[in-house]
């Protein structure tokens, strides 16, 4: 399926660790039991038979939102505004999944109707009548779902994660997620942890500061009470590839590799991205590379590297490598936008299928339009893969090297536009 992915391995690791004349020779046989965590982890998870803890507020504070009410009459002069993103707009500092969660309990009505469809398209004049939910611990209970595991032994889990696959539970991903498979994968019983507005969750990611490249409360070990156990670096819900998790000890990437289809081609070929990323002010969902922009809420520094690996379709996209320095939330799509060159089918970032379409369009012949509109339309997540990772191992020091190539539909739509047009970058 993906014999036509040629990347060279020394084009994409010049780091000593990372020559190898393959990758899969560095992988070892999968280990099987798993007891050596075990143990330790039970400790810090509530049983099956335990209750959820209720959740209280700390006194003085009203940033968990539970019973806030409002009533307000909707001013919408143009365009769609979906119910979720009106009421979140309406209330400074709640979030998008908090107010999902509030529709979707039946706790907001419209001209009197309770409506339970966040996407309702909100009308000029319509009288919304809201009530925050109360605030609700979570819980990931260990689930039978597939896993491609590329490596494991005792001390470290490295899972080549789907695209749409959640990482870890959210209001909106209570199930289904990578840590409810682990947790079965390991035989262990569910994480509970109490849920706080500062962390909240929209469409299955999450708007952290940073991707726990840092980790900087240690919380990558499944020795950890979190919702997020082990997890060492998070992975956006479309964003395919390596994940590493750490059982028993701290444990940090040393390399992050990711490929990805941008519309349009960089300017240079090859560079260095260093812009603070902070939350858009002017959309909640959304990171923004800020620079100079001091009304960027709580901005911190960022750096990414690229590099053109193939121009795509006559210009219209391109094949690009980037190597993390920081692991801020959403770096790589905030940078790509910065840079004009949003990623493919990247909708939060400006890679919308109408701006791919129409960059197509403009750099290929007009007998090619039927088949870009093909290929546009196949488009369902930012192209985004991480392709590859290193990090030492926490017992033998040793650097492991992983790799695995994009799945499916990224390399259907990178071979329907090498057909069109590529060449290799200088």
């Amino acid at each position: 399926m993906f014999s036509h992915f040629s990347l060279s391995s020394s084009s994409f690791f010049p780091h000593k660790a990372f020559q190898a004349s393959s990758f899969l020779s560095l992988i070892p046989e999968r280990s099987s039991p798993r007891t050596g965590v075990v143990r330790i982890f039970r400790a810090c998870c509530a049983s099956d038979s335990q209750p959820v803890p209720d959740y209280e507020p700390p006194a003085g504070r009203r940033s968990n939102f539970s019973g806030l009410k409002f009533n307000e009459l909707a001013d919408v002069k143009s365009g769609k505004v979906r119910l979720d993103a009106w009421i979140t707009s309406r209330i400074d500092g709640v979030s998008r999944a908090r107010v999902e969660s509030s529709i979707k309990a039946g706790l907001v009505s419209v001209n009197g109707r309770v409506v339970s469809k966040v996407s309702y398209n909100v009308k000029d004049g319509d009288s919304i009548d809201c009530t925050i939910s109360e605030l609700q611990p979570l819980s990931a209970e260990p689930e039978d779902i597939p896993l491609d595991i590329v490596y494991e032994d005792d001390h470290v889990l490295v899972v080549n994660k789907a695209a749409h696959m959640v990482v870890h539970p959210a209001p909106g991903n209570p199930t289904g997620t990578l840590v409810n498979g682990i947790l079965h994968h390991c035989s262990l019983p569910t994480v509970v942890s109490v849920y706080k507005e500062e962390t909240e969750l929209y469409d299955g990611e999450e708007m952290l500061d940073d991707e726990f490249g840092e980790d900087p409360k240690g919380l990558s070990s499944l020795t950890a009470a979190s919702i997020r156990p082990g997890i060492v670096h998070r992975l956006d819900k479309g964003t395919s590839g390596l994940l590493v998790v750490a059982k028993q000890f701290k444990l940090h990437t040393i390399h992050r590799i990711y490929i990805s289809l941008t519309c349009g081609v960089p300017r240079p070929v090859a560079g260095r991205v260093d812009v603070p990323i902070g939350r858009d002010p002017n959309n909640r969902t959304r990171m923004i590379a800020a620079a100079g922009q001091s009304s960027v809420g709580h901005a911190r520094h960022a750096a990414s590297r690229y590099k053109v690996i193939e121009v795509l379709a006559g210009g219209a996209s391109a094949l690009v490598e980037w190597r993390l320095e920081t692991g801020r939330t959403h770096q790589i799509r905030a940078h790509a936008k910065y840079l004009g060159i949003p990623l493919l089918g990247d909708e939060l970032y400006g890679g919308t299928q109408n701006k791919a379409l129409s960059m197509l369009r403009s750099k290929t012949p007009p007998s090619c339009h039927p088949q870009l509109a093909q290929i546009v339309s196949k488009l369902e997540r930012p192209c985004l893969h991480a392709l590859a990772l290193g990090f030492k191992h926490p017992l033998t020091e040793e650097i492991l090297t992983l790799s695995r190539p994009p799945p499916e539909d990224f390399a259907k739509i990178l071979g329907a536009l090498r057909k069109i047009g590529f060449q290799k970058a200088a």
